[in-house]
């Protein structure tokens, strides 16, 4: 009996055996972390002493903390707790921007992305949290192949990599030849073989994340819609920009010049991509550096430090331009056209839709002393007259004339629920009841699609087209005395106050967290993007 029942036993551990060797054949190892990239790709400097290290500019980008941004854990815990029974998909399908690596093997081997179970970063011992912690990683973008990029199937995470290659043989892309001897080299350091891929500098490559669909839910957790989330890449397909600039011309401006992309045997390359990956979110590297230790940020604080800096120029200096036309002061009232123009290749602002850009117009008298003011930004990071901060089942319509302070032209996306309800909840929403973020230069608004669509008033608006908006300010100017200072600003806002705030209405300690990071900085939460002056 002993020896059958040994036998059974032996018989068992093989079929472990085989059935382990069989699953590694079917599914390999499939990423590895950015420490396998930092020894070859850092230390690089420009011939006039730039640092354009591939790996610590990624390092400080919020590409590389896309998993720590403690806004977007409160946000995918306040939807877990709105809409409870679908906990488990609504972390699967958020993973897979954000924890990108642990969510695509947990997929490809029949199981579902986690958020939670690999929180905090670099604090828990689950399988895969080491990947979920890297956000979105070197060995993931170049990883993945061309097939179906630019389609839907490819859109929220459906990017497609290969699941069948052994590590060490996997093939990682890039904008270069490379040469049989440097192959060799990076198959032994980093354990993928460098090839050259076009793809990997296309805009269909960075779609598959940043144009997102979700699925709004009942209180059964059954779907009842489809909300264009954040879709710039189709904004960018529908504007004049399409064809002539991609995503990475502004996202990762190429160094001057020639430049090394590797501190060992490198040669030097044309047009090397910085990977700052900059974009619209200034405050973010700015609350990563106050909360490093709470959050698990690696970077070192003067890089971060340099991404919030380097983020605020560009959003400064090229994101609008704010002109003041027409100016005219006649029987004690002061008219006058405010032009807003866009510089961006999508709407402006675009992505998730928290984020908010508006007019803030002030006029003073002889004296300084303010006469009218539209749009100032108070210290808790709500607007002075704006509905939605004041009533979160309110909102500013769309303005193409206004004759007071409590007037204010945002240009935002307003999210609806099934029964038109205003939400900041992504998962209850069905579609944007407002949208008049600034549209890019070239975009028609007649022919656009309905998942880029305007939506509200400015639809109607003649003066709202492709590239600019213009306001007319009408203004009393009480009896005052000139000359006036007529001061016009557009601001922006990565978080809204609203959308900050409503986070409150479910109790969670990743929610608490980030609601009082938001509150202790709220005086810094938005930035001028453009200005001008005129004294008449």
């Amino acid at each position: 009996m002993a020896s059958k029942h040994a036998a059974v036993l032996i018989s068992s551990v093989i079929l472990v055996i085989i059935s382990a060797a069989v699953f590694s054949q079917v599914l390999p190892e499939l990423f590895v972390t950015s420490d396998r990239c930092m020894a070859c790709h850092n230390g690089l400097f420009t011939s006039r002493g730039e640092d354009i290290s591939i790996g610590s500019n990624w390092r400080s980008s919020l590409m590389a903390h896309s998993s720590r941004d403690p806004y977007w854990q409160a946000s995918v815990r306040r939807e877990t707790l709105v809409h409870p029974s679908a906990s488990a998909a609504i972390q699967h399908e958020c993973a897979g921007c954000h924890m990108p690596m642990s969510r695509f093997t947990a997929k490809a081997t029949g199981g579902q992305g986690q958020v939670f179970a690999h929180l905090p970063v670099g604090m828990t011992q689950s399988p895969n949290s080491g990947l979920a912690g890297e956000g979105v990683s070197c060995s993931m973008c170049h990883q993945i192949e061309k097939d179906g990029l630019g389609t839907k199937e490819s859109f929220t995470a459906g990017f497609v990599v290969d699941t069948k290659t052994l590590l060490g043989q996997r093939r990682v892309y890039g904008p270069y030849e490379i040469d049989a001897g440097r192959k060799s080299l990076m198959r032994s350091a980093g354990l993928f073989e460098p090839n050259r891929g076009e793809h990997i500098q296309t805009s269909e490559l960075c779609a598959t994340c940043h144009t997102l669909y979700t699925h709004a839910l009942d209180d059964q957790g059954n779907v009842v819609g489809e909300l264009p989330e954040q879709v710039p890449y189709l904004e960018w397909k529908h504007s004049a920009y399409y064809e002539a600039l991609n995503c990475q011309t502004c996202h990762m401006p190429v160094v001057a010049g020639q430049a090394a992309i590797s501190n060992v045997v490198g040669i030097q390359r044309e047009q090397v991509s910085r990977h700052v990956f900059r974009g619209g979110n200034f405050f973010m590297p700015r609350i990563l550096n106050l909360h490093r230790g709470d959050l698990g940020v690696t970077a070192l604080a003067q890089e971060l430090e340099t991404t919030g800096r380097e983020t605020r120029e560009h959003l400064e200096t090229s994101a609008a331009k704010v002109n003041i036309e027409d100016l005219e002061v006649e029987a004690g009232t002061l008219t006058a056209k405010i032009s807003i123009s866009n510089r961006a290749g999508h709407k402006l602002p675009s992505a998730y839709p928290s984020r908010r850009a508006w007019v803030h117009l002030t006029v003073r008298d002889r004296r300084g002393a303010v006469v009218f003011e539209s749009g100032k930004l108070n210290t808790d990071g709500s607007i002075a007259g704006n509905d939605n901060d004041t009533a979160p089942n309110r909102y500013e319509p769309h303005y193409e004339r206004i004759t007071r302070p409590d007037e204010v032209q945002i240009y935002e996306g307003i999210l609806a629920a099934p029964g038109d309800e205003v939400t900041t909840v992504l998962l209850s929403a069905v579609r944007y009841i407002k949208d008049n973020r600034i549209l890019p230069r070239g975009f028609d608004k007649a022919s656009a699609d309905e998942d880029i669509a305007v939506q509200g008033q400015a639809f109607t608006d003649e003066t709202f087209v492709g590239g600019s908006d213009t306001i007319v300010y009408e203004i009393d100017l009480q009896g005052a005395a000139g000359p006036f200072e007529i001061e016009a600003e557009l601001w922006y806002q990565p978080i809204a106050y609203r959308w900050a705030q409503n986070l409150k209405e479910q109790d969670a300690a990743e929610i608490d967290r980030f609601v009082s990071y938001y509150d202790q900085l709220s005086d810094l939460s938005g930035i001028v993007l453009g200005a001008d002056k005129v004294i008449r």
